[in-house]
């Protein structure tokens, strides 16, 4: 065969192989992996806006060496980091599990974000805090063909009888269309309503309503879209159901469970970058039996201090059941408190790890812990946030010096936080 000849037969095996299906599909591949890459450096180098609270509640701790280091990082630079979680993204001023207040907390640099995950009468998994709290947290009393749906249709209150204003409405009365109806909004009722009108406000005097005109509510699959393009990692916790299960006769909680995991693996989400939640620790252990890869890193959110019956004590460890060694055997290697029960006071009246902070880290547990920014105003002590330390909390700068004890002595290892610019400011300030 002749050099031309040659020459002539390649040139049509290279048009034919880059106009087969095959190739061509690897092209795009390659093109959307790079361009998946492109737009993970744009996310990751997003200019951290941390706002001016974090400076207002460092110049308001009384004086000591923690807020002379404080001050001393005021100008930065501040940058994106996993150790401040964006709690139902940035709810202390934008309505929660909304797309404003994700894109608000990536702002404040939350490397992780959480969508607590429930489902719709068809099954369709949705970014909810409750399965039944859309009559607080969005607008669908005012939307009287969806208000019709509702488990309670609105109340309005009996000052005669002292009956308050009530509702319930959720998630499963209502189709995945139909929820996409919804604006989300401020977290509150007014208990005191006569009108659904007045019934949607009641929004708390140090919160704000200013960014609620409408917030766009968010499926779990558009929540984990959404946080892929803003560069953070996720933590979506599964709700608990307020519905009887099976759902419909036959939707059970391990495929509901399954589902949440699901969605992340259609999505092409690595399982290292997933922090699955929930408070039954039968979810956990599914996913440590059923998706060893995801349950490597599933929290069990440890809420046995409100089960009715218990005498929970985070410092009398015989009143942990099961302890944290038989925690670890099953295989949990991440449990989340709320932040009171990581924290106690010593003989002085300072704030120190409890027992029950202890015991985790010297079981090998990695800990994780909620809500900073949560409580308000902490004149009167923080209420159940601060409860075991309130002696010591009489202003807002207090709350720094707790987490500072939670990061460098209990030995957390992310801060889930209501305006995740704060807990950004101290972990870039402390280089976590």
């Amino acid at each position: 065969m002749t050099p031309t000849r040659l020459m002539s037969l390649a040139a049509v095996t290279l048009t034919a192989c880059l106009a087969s299906p095959a190739v061509v599909s690897a092209r795009d591949d390659s093109r959307d992996r790079s361009a998946e890459q492109a737009e993970g450096q744009h996310s990751r180098r997003l200019n951290v806006q941390v706002g001016p609270r974090p400076y207002y509640l460092v110049e308001d701790m009384d004086e000591s060496p923690l807020k002379r280091r404080l001050q001393q990082c005021s100008e930065g630079p501040f940058y994106k980091t996993e150790f401040s979680i964006g709690h139902r993204g940035a709810p202390l001023q934008f309505p929660e599990h909304t797309k404003e207040s994700y894109e608000a907390a990536a702002r404040m640099g939350a490397g992780i974000l959480e969508c607590d995950v429930t489902f719709t009468k068809d099954r369709q998994l949705v970014c909810r805090h409750s399965q039944c709290d859309l009559h607080t947290t969005t607008n669908i009393l005012a939307i009287p063909a969806l208000a019709a749906k509702c488990t309670q249709p609105f109340q309005p209150a009996n000052p005669a009888t002292g009956r308050p204003a009530s509702a319930m409405c959720c998630t499963s009365d209502i189709t995945l269309a139909e929820f996409k109806q919804l604006c989300g909004k401020m977290d509150a009722s007014n208990p005191a309503a006569t009108t659904v009108a007045q019934y949607l406000g009641g929004t708390a005097n140090w919160r704000t309503d200013l960014y609620s005109t409408c917030g766009t509510v968010l499926t779990h699959k558009e929540s984990i879209e959404l946080f892929k393009k803003l560069g953070t990692k996720f933590t979506p916790e599964l709700k608990a159901p307020s519905v009887p299960m099976p759902f419909q006769g036959e939707y059970t909680q391990q495929q509901y469970a399954q589902q949440m995991i699901d969605e992340y693996k259609q999505a092409r989400v690595p399982a290292s970058d997933v922090w699955p939640q929930s408070f039954d620790l039968n979810d956990v252990l599914y996913w440590i039996q059923h998706e060893p890869r995801f349950g490597k890193q599933a929290v069990y959110l440890d809420g046995r201090y409100e089960i009715p019956g218990t005498l929970f004590d985070p410092n009398n460890p015989t009143t942990w059941v099961p302890n944290m060694d038989a925690l670890v055997d099953s295989g949990v290697k991440v449990i989340a408190p709320p932040i009171y029960v990581l924290l106690t006071l010593d003989a002085q009246g300072k704030i120190v790890p409890s027992a029950y902070a202890k015991a985790a880290r010297a079981a090998g547990l990695d800990i994780i812990t909620w809500s900073f920014e949560r409580a308000g105003p902490l004149k009167t002590g923080g209420g159940f946030y601060y409860q075991s330390v309130a002696p010591a909390i009489d202003n807002d700068g207090d709350m720094l010096v707790a987490l500072d004890v939670l990061a460098r002595h209990v030995g957390i290892i992310g801060m889930f936080s209501d305006w995740p610019g704060t807990v950004t400011y101290y972990a870039n300030c402390m280089g976590l």
